[in-house]
């Protein structure tokens, strides 16, 4: 059965090849099989290969697809990024936006600054396509390959179906020439919301689907001058949706969001000369513009009920899906990623109990549903259901444009932020007597200024001990894992952030921080039983 030549690339980066496993006369085991080549899937096995574990990736095309899709890329995603080596180029070929404005019919409601605190490395987000940051991605995973990291890439190699047994997985993949059959102790699922593996397995989704639909147009610019901004508009004087949103990207691209409901003909909404009446009418005539591409969407706010089925690990939009508004797509699976990496690391390395995966399941269902929440909130703003819910979101709109009070109340969309683990087992205790609560355990650390540098650099990709303005040894080992300390003072924070953000009203403090940047535990001094059992929970060991 051939593959779809239909599906047109943006970038070929990785054609079809065959493999020493066509050759082979019995399947071939892997430590870690991938399949799904796109941001989320390429991310994970980045960060695996970066431990030295052996992973495929498995695609069936044979690179990057045409279309921005995700474009709004969360400061957090960033340093997760900066962890893998990627970060830079993205930084550099995205637009960093820090403003939005919010419009009713033709009125400005208000407008929102999404910067600020200064002392980061990263801004708040940056635009920018996901073709290209998925090549970044894989441009990374080719310079780990060539400093020894075991990734491998495999274009147009389709799994055709999976058999799931109780210490392994045993997939049969279709390509170009043949079929072939391998082994996977660990079998991860990022392919995409569809996810054929996910059918195969008989599992579901549950949630909500929205009725409405939206009509996507990536345009170039040719004439015209739009700011480096976000602009959401509520009920557009133009009428060329019920709402309307625009962004810049790079390459003097401009996304264009249409509300256009629910009982809409798709095929006639896409062709060329209908997206073209809306985006005139809302342009204006004199804006010369091209079209690069145009999808419709409609939302969807559902999720697994386990992201973790035996050894097979579901990550990205196969395992939770959200509407768009807020950006909470891409940037949660790349969250799922950075969870998932150093738990599945330190299992087949044999340093953890295979139980620590389950706390991937519990750590990212409880991000899930906070995503969803929030974007079911955004949603039902954007798109009221009923007559009452559309007198509500009017009223507050128009309270809003007079009322610094009323505008936390308008939803265009709750922005992505990275989820405290409030509560969850791995965390430990927090003795640390008035310190801020955005660090408490649980809590993604906030970046901060050091000299030249900045703080989540120097944490590393480790279990940390960072102390402030207090003693620790240089290593703590417990179970067979490391912890190194970064030892830091008054005299190492010169714009006082890094105390405003960890210490609060404390004097000293200790904290034990994972290899994904989560604080385990803190307190004001170093206390090796405490932290050496904190080591442990965080490891799964009890």
């Amino acid at each position: 059965m051939p593959l779809d030549d239909r599906y047109q690339l943006a970038f070929k980066l990785y054609p079809y090849a065959r493999s020493a496993d066509q050759d082979a006369k019995t399947p071939v085991r892997h430590p870690v099989v991938v399949v799904g080549g796109g941001p989320v899937g390429l991310a994970t096995a980045l960060d695996l290969g970066l431990q030295g574990v052996p992973v495929v990736v498995l695609d069936d095309h044979e690179g990057i697809g045409q279309g921005s899709r995700a474009i709004c890329f969360a400061k957090r995603s960033l340093e997760i990024a900066d962890r893998y080596g990627c970060a830079g180029p993205m930084l550099d070929k995205g637009v960093v936006w820090n403003l939005g404005k919010v419009f009713h019919e033709d009125r400005k409601v208000f407008e929102f600054n999404l910067l600020p605190e200064d002392g980061h490395k990263f801004p708040a987000f940056i635009n920018l396509q996901q073709p290209y940051f998925e090549k970044f991605l894989f441009e990374r995973i080719q310079a780990a390959q060539a400093e020894g990291a075991p990734i491998e890439v495999r274009g147009k190699n389709r799994v055709a179906s999976v058999e799931i047994h109780d210490d392994h997985s045993v997939l049969s993949i279709q390509t170009p020439e043949q079929d072939y059959t391998l082994h996977a102790d660990w079998l991860i699922a990022a392919d995409g919301a569809g996810s054929p593996l996910r059918g195969m397995m008989g599992l579901d989704f549950d949630g909500r689907v929205f009725k409405d639909s939206f009509l996507i147009a990536d345009i170039k610019m040719l004439s015209g001058n739009f700011p480096t901004e976000r602009w959401f508009w509520f009920e557009p004087s133009h009428k060329a949706g019920a709402s309307t949103l625009l962004h810049k990207q790079p390459d003097d691209i401009w996304r264009v969001d249409f509300q256009i409901g629910w009982d809409v003909d798709r095929k006639e909404e896409l062709k060329e000369e209908n997206v073209r009446k809306r985006l005139d009418a809302m342009l204006g005539a004199e804006v010369d513009y091209d079209i690069v591409w145009s999808s419709i969407y409609t939302f969807q706010c559902r999720r697994m009920d386990k992201f973790r089925h035996g050894r097979v690990l579901f990550v990205g939009d196969s395992a939770h899906q959200v509407s768009p508004f807020g950006a909470r797509g891409a940037n949660s699976g790349m969250q799922d990623a950075d969870n998932l990496g150093w738990k599945l690391g330190m299992v087949v390395r044999g340093e953890a109990p295979d139980t620590l995966l389950d706390s991937y399941h519990d750590e990212r269902a409880y991000g899930a549903d906070e995503n969803i929440l929030n974007s079911t909130r955004a949603t039902d703003f954007i798109t009221p259901k009923s007559k009452v819910s559309h007198i509500f979101r009017n009223a507050v709109l128009e309270l809003a444009e007079q009322f610094e009070f009323a505008r936390p109340l308008v939803n265009s969309g709750r922005l992505s932020m990275p989820c405290t683990y409030d509560g969850l087992p791995l965390f430990g205790e927090d003795r640390l007597d008035g310190g801020p609560d955005r660090t408490r355990p649980g809590s993604p650390c906030p970046d901060a200024p050091l000299g030249d540098g900045f703080l989540l650099d120097a944490l590393g990709s480790g279990f940390t001990i960072l102390t402030l303005n207090t003693d620790a040894p240089t290593t703590v080992t417990e179970g067979g894992v490391t912890a190194a300390a970064v030892a830091l003072s008054t005299d190492d924070d010169a714009t006082g952030a890094l105390f405003a953000r960890y210490l609060g009203d404390a004097d000293s403090a200790v904290y034990l921080i994972r290899p994904d940047q989560h604080v385990v535990a803190r307190w004001p001094h170093f206390d090796e039983t405490a932290l050496r059992a904190a080591l442990r929970r965080a490891c799964g060991m009890e």
